[in-house]
């Protein structure tokens, strides 16, 4: 539908880059919004944001603030129908942070996964509880639940059986910085980063399955491959560090923390595989955006992973040490296998972008937009 048929305005709520952890769900809203706003073609766009504090690295569209802090925002929301979103239109909450609905306003969930009711476990007893009642506003409220894989949402429409659709659209693969080799390798020199590496990019939590990464480097197979783990750390008290000690490997982790886009473009680049051993995902971006780099990629048998993957990767088992040893070791040798792995992976990389993530959506907004009993904007 073109611009010239539709003027439905968009709210995407962008509370999350506000976060102490912004995480995946983080990355997911800024480039989210970024790309909504090159994809814009006229049409009214807007981010909402907590009063203090930043919507993140610049979005080139117009934020609005609320008047209150981003700490108050979810009991607010929880609680209350203030403050609203929007007023017309159509809001897009990227997370399970969801704004009380609004009659007349359309309302555009995306749901990661469905983590906390599968795996409740992995999560603190507080964040089960929250996302449980959202995903019960969603379910009951949202127009169109939006989700990163078929795999998720057949289990949103097992879980939570929403009313409205379910739409999977997958997220595109993150910006990074083009860096040239020498820039790339003294980047990864300047942190003591060693010379031959797996790569786990994410949050230090218990759903990753760092622990049993951390087991399977023990086993001779690996060959003594270190590792390198970038990303903060989360709840659970997952100390990387702690358990390379107790696996025996401590000499061969190197724990960066978070890293800039930079930084992160050149521990891709120099990684002899990238590895995503999770319980439980959604999606995954750090699959995708390791296929951009060209790097060989492990990831558990999580079934989002797997559609991720797209056979660009190879898969271990979860909670099976033995055999992600094993994986590691096939993944960091050369040969057919491997070069026709890259190959998938590369045409998986090209088939994601955040482009075509953006005009989906603009097609599910104006499916909403047309649905909902106006569509004029008062107080945009």
């Amino acid at each position: 539908m073109s611009p010239a048929r539709t003027a439905t305005p968009v709210t995407v709520v962008a509370a999350q880059l506000a976060a102490r952890v912004p995480g995946g769900t983080g990355r997911y809203t800024r480039e989210l919004v970024r790309a909504l706003a090159a994809t814009a073609e006229g049409r009214p766009l807007r981010a909402l944001a907590p009063r203090e504090g930043t919507p993140g690295e610049h979005l080139e569209v117009p934020v609005r603030r609320l008047p209150v802090p981003a700490r108050l925002l979810p009991p607010l929301w929880e609680r209350s129908p203030w403050p609203r979103a929007a007023r017309a239109g159509v809001v897009h909450a990227p997370t399970l942070l969801v704004p009380p609905p609004v009659p007349g306003v359309g309302l555009v969930v995306t749901c990661h996964d469905v983590v906390p009711w599968t795996h409740p476990g992995t999560l603190t007893p507080r964040g089960v509880a929250f996302h449980h009642r959202m995903g019960e506003r969603a379910a009951a409220h949202a127009d169109v639940v939006v989700t990163p894989t078929a795999a998720v949402a057949e289990q949103v429409r097992r879980v939570l059986a929403p009313r409205g659709e379910v739409v999977p659209v997958l997220p595109g693969v993150s910006t990074l910085p083009p860096l040239p080799p020498d820039e790339a390798a003294a980047r990864r020199t300047a942190r003591g980063v060693p010379t031959r590496y797996a790569l786990f990019v994410g949050t230090a939590e218990p759903r990753k399955g760092l622990d049993v990464l951390l087991a399977a480097l023990a086993r001779p197979d690996t060959g003594g491959l270190a590792l390198v783990v970038v990303g903060p750390a989360g709840w659970g008290d997952v100390d990387v560090a702690d358990l390379a000690r107790r696996a025996g490997v401590a000499a061969r982790v190197l724990v960066t923390g978070r890293v800039d886009d930079a930084d992160l473009a050149a521990l891709y680049a120099g990684a002899a595989v990238v590895v995503m051993p999770s319980r439980a995902e959604g999606f995954g971006l750090p699959v995708v955006e390791a296929f951009a780099a060209g790097a060989p990629v492990v990831t558990s048998d999580d079934p989002a992973l797997v559609e991720v993957g797209a056979g660009g990767a190879l898969v271990a088992p979860r909670e099976d040490e033995g055999a992600l040893a094993a994986a590691l070791a096939e993944a960091t040798q050369p040969g057919p296998g491997a070069r026709e792995r890259l190959h998938r992976a590369a045409d998986r990389a090209a088939e994601l972008t955040w482009t075509a993530t953006a005009r989906r959506l603009w097609e599910v907004y104006e499916d909403v937009g047309g649905r909902t009993t106006s569509t004029k904007p008062r107080g945009l």
